[in-house]
């Protein structure tokens, strides 16, 4: 399942303002930045009504993995967890997350990386 299309982000003028204007949290497995939406970005990627809800955006380095599949599946793990733990209460937060997997074999361990992603969430406020 993947993440609705109005909740991603995508674009290089959009990851650049979050690498400049974000809040870093770190943990052992991945990194995540979130920065206050700017809806005026994403114009230019012809969203009829750019709103000022959670988007998000998740990076996963070949490093992590050669194979696409399996930085696919890693990359499908956290969308499901966000689609099922973001309620819509904690959609309207108008911020935008780019979550960026670190170095690491954890390929096999999901409860480990969805335990590190809880507490991060946990620790940046964006869920309760």
């Amino acid at each position: 399942m993947a993440l609705p299309r109005h909740m991603r982000l995508k674009g290089h003028r959009v990851f650049n303002y979050i690498h400049r204007n974000s809040i870093k949290y770190h943990g052992n497995l991945m990194s995540i930045k979130i920065a206050k939406s700017n809806p005026k970005i994403l114009l230019s990627h012809n969203h009829k009504n750019p709103s000022n809800n959670l988007r998000v955006a998740i990076t996963i380095s070949k490093k992590v993995s050669k194979k696409a599949v399996d930085r696919n599946k890693i990359r499908r793990i956290l969308q499901e967890w966000l689609i099922t733990n973001i309620q819509k209460i904690n959609n309207h937060k108008p911020y935008w997350l780019l979550v960026n997997l670190k170095i690491g074999d954890f390929c096999n361990d999901k409860n480990k990386l969805l335990e590190e992603f809880q507490n991060l969430m946990f620790k940046s406020r964006l869920i309760k």
